[in-house]
């Protein structure tokens, strides 16, 4: 059973991790709307725990598709969002590799058909895609978020 104050301190951390996402959005458009020639892009943040990757799909939809900013911030409207989190206080993981405290967390726009988690195994890399495989395999939490 997970503890109610860790599992408070988690969606904490995720709703401050999508504010903080939808400023770095915001600047984002600036750099994207200003190189046309752009046709990949992969930003990672310094300590290389956030990694966003766009093709050039994706890279034309955004510049035809602006997000629109909030009232008087430096930052974009996050949409509705479906969000699932999984959380384990201890993972025992192959290779005698132990995770403490492993979460993960799944977010897509409300409405999406496929929140089970199975997406999100393509965006990691052994060890952690076996830390995936278990964290989706346990017991989530789910929330839907308006805009903010």
């Amino acid at each position: 059973m997970i503890n109610n104050a860790i599992l408070k301190l988690r969606v904490i951390w995720t709703i401050s991790a999508l504010i903080a996402a939808s400023s770095r959005h915001y600047l984002l458009e600036k750099i994207v709307s200003g190189h046309e020639t752009l046709e990949q892009l992969e930003l990672s943040d310094k300590d290389g725990q956030g990694v966003l990757t766009m093709d050039k799909r994706q890279l034309e939809e955004f510049r035809v598709s602006p997000a629109s900013a909030s009232c008087g911030a430096l930052r974009t409207v996050v949409p509705a969002l479906s969000v699932k989190l999984w959380y384990a206080p201890m993972l025992d993981l192959p290779g005698d590799m132990m995770l403490e405290g492993a979460t993960l967390v799944a977010i897509r726009p409300s409405g999406s058909e496929d929140l089970s988690g199975d997406w999100v195994l393509d965006a990691f890399d052994e060890p952690y895609k076996s830390a995936v495989r278990m964290l989706v395999a346990r017991r989530n939490y789910r929330i839907e978020m308006n805009s903010f």
